[in-house]
């Protein structure tokens, strides 16, 4: 019900009605309306479109965490904040870092922001410090007064148009060398798609190399479930230099772990 209720036709509809009849005919179903609640996701269908949330289930992570009742904050990782192995740190409890991490993972199904904080702590979860866990609780304090954030599809009787944004940090990790990649993409007001990760090379181009393939395979997917032909994606990447490596895409000795892979992939 969730694609109808945003853009499928009233054709559509009722071939998905003749569908539920014809299973319910073959096999033993029940039908309970619209969606509500599905794997701790709650699905609020209102006039407007539809709101994915998972408010309950944050709820009960603070109150495993035994954060039910701690001060918040405004950020879920302090700014410029750069975490290193730091074996000379006390270690902490290895249990409850682990679940906490787990658990927030999770979250991140409607909780695109939490992404990149949540994609630090998991690499600590084999040598977990006491600056780790300071981490973590300023990713519990955020949570804790963003309990009722979700993402919000509005409804549309046009198919919304799909945009990426793409981005890379300056900043590489103290202990590989690696920097962070990400990317997200829209359709319409509504994020579906986001990433964070380690990056081999440290290259705004790359990352954007990436959020394209993501981008092609979106494309194809929304073409499979319209049945038409879906519009060019715009990819916004705020880095001149991979704007114009784009554009122009000569390479040279300062780019030459570029051009093997783009190669490959193009």
């Amino acid at each position: 019900m969730y694609v109808d209720d945003l853009f499928v036709t009233g054709t559509s509809l009722e071939l998905i009605n003749k569908f539920k009849r014809e299973m319910s005919a073959k096999f033993e179903m029940s039908d309970f309306g619209k969606l509500t609640y599905y794997l701790g996701i709650e699905v609020t269908q209102h006039n407007e479109g539809i709101i994915l949330s998972q408010s309950r289930y944050a709820l009960n992570i603070l109150e495993e965490a035994g954060m039910k009742d701690c001060n918040l904050a405004h950020t879920p990782m302090e700014i410029g904040l750069i975490l290193e192995k730091s074996e000379n740190e006390k270690e902490v409890n290895t249990t409850d870092f682990r679940r906490n991490v787990g658990c927030l993972r999770y979250l991140l199904h409607t909780r695109p922001d939490l992404s990149f904080c949540v994609g630090v702590l998991s690499i600590y979860m084999q040598s977990r410090r006491e600056s780790h866990a300071a981490a973590m609780k300023q990713c519990l304090r955020y949570l804790k007064g963003t309990t009722t954030l979700g993402i919000s599809f509005t409804r549309s009787m046009e198919i919304p148009r799909l945009v990426g944004y793409s981005d890379s940090s300056h900043n590489v990790d103290p202990d590989d060398g690696r920097s962070t990649v990400g990317h997200i993409f829209y359709l319409g007001k509504g994020p579906i798609s986001w990433c964070s990760q380690k990056q081999d090379t440290v290259a705004e181009f790359m990352a954007g190399t990436e959020a394209t393939k993501q981008a092609i395979w979106l494309q194809d997917l929304l073409s499979e479930i319209t049945g038409t032909s879906s519009e060019s994606v715009t990819i916004r990447i705020d880095n001149k230099s991979a704007i114009a490596l784009t554009k122009n895409p000569v390479f040279h000795g300062r780019s030459k772990h570029i051009h093997r892979r783009y190669h490959f992939i193009r």
